[in-house]
């Protein structure tokens, strides 16, 4: 029997309405609407879909959206500075930058300028490194939209074991923190479990797999555990169809669940920016909460 499609475009539909339901009691208290400032440095073909995305979606929720576009040759000061802006204006709840950067502007270095406390992304050191001490508050979107899928499979995940593909600092190591938070066995790979030829062993015994690395179709569909819950959250381009880092149709004939690419964990991706805004603009109003 065919796995159940984990589609994102449902749960991302709830989690918009209870973000516009919880602003409205934001309204009515303080009488303010969130806001959330994005930045874009050069033209980026590659985060457009992205930006159309939030547009639409903080439009939905009722959350005041603002694009602030720099040039392509920016230098690193002038985006500390119009960070630092937004840092300090206090009608600006979140703030996100556009990734990939232009190749002189380093990623890090750039999201170090963010408040934490306006990181509705949730990559600041301060933000990530709350995943450790199992204080999170605002956390990586995408990991969030990870486990937000495997909630809804209604799987009691305690003991599970659990292999995570890739270990980026925005998906990898922060799904595989959450998921030990949750007294998931996890098991993390990369591209030295690889080398060793050992990928395909982790695989074959995981009941969870999550898969981060951005290699169309990198996990064979044969490697897949029977009955094993597939969270794939690669998106590749291969002659003009967007496909997954997972080999999806003999991998949907093993696994109970499986997310689509696209219309998997993309849509909820959003979804949680949106309540990281909430959560964010919560905290600013009410920090003693």
């Amino acid at each position: 029997m065919a796995a159940v499609l984990l589609e994102g475009k449902t749960p991302a539909q709830r989690i918009t309405a209870e973000c516009a339901a919880a602003i409205a009691q934001v309204q009515q208290r303080y009488g303010v609407r969130p806001a959330l400032c994005a930045i874009q440095v050069g033209e980026r073909p590659e985060s457009e879909r992205y930006v159309a995305q939030q547009r639409k979606l903080c439009q939905a929720a009722t959350i005041d959206y603002t694009l602030r576009q720099l040039p392509a040759d920016s230098s690193e000061k002038m985006l500390q500075a119009l960070i630092g802006e937004l840092n300090a204006r206090p009608d600006v709840n979140g703030i996100i930058v556009q990734m990939p950067l232009p190749a002189h502007l380093d990623n890090k270095r750039v999201t170090a300028f963010i408040d934490p406390a306006k990181d509705v992304e949730g990559v600041h050191s301060e933000n990530l490194g709350k995943l450790i001490l199992n204080r999170q508050s605002l956390a990586p979107c995408t990991a969030c939209a990870v486990i937000e899928l495997l909630t809804s499979t209604g799987m009691d995940l305690y003991g599970k074991e659990a292999v995570v593909v890739g270990h980026s600092e925005i998906v990898g190591k922060p799904v595989s923190l959450m998921l030990l938070n949750r007294y998931v066995t996890t098991s993390v790979c990369h591209i030295a479990t690889s080398r060793r030829g050992l990928l395909a062993d982790h695989i074959r015994r995981a009941e969870i797999l999550v898969v981060a690395v951005g290699k169309p179709q990198v996990i064979a569909g044969d490697w897949i555990r029977e009955g094993a819950v597939v969270i794939d959250v690669g998106i590749n381009c291969v002659a003009g169809k967007l496909v997954g880092d997972v080999e999806f149709i003999p991998a949907q004939e093993r696994a109970a669940f499986i997310t689509p690419v696209p219309g998997g964990v993309g849509p909820l991706t959003v979804a949680m920016l949106l309540r990281n805004v909430v959560i964010a603009t919560q905290a600013q109003l009410e920090p003693n909460a």
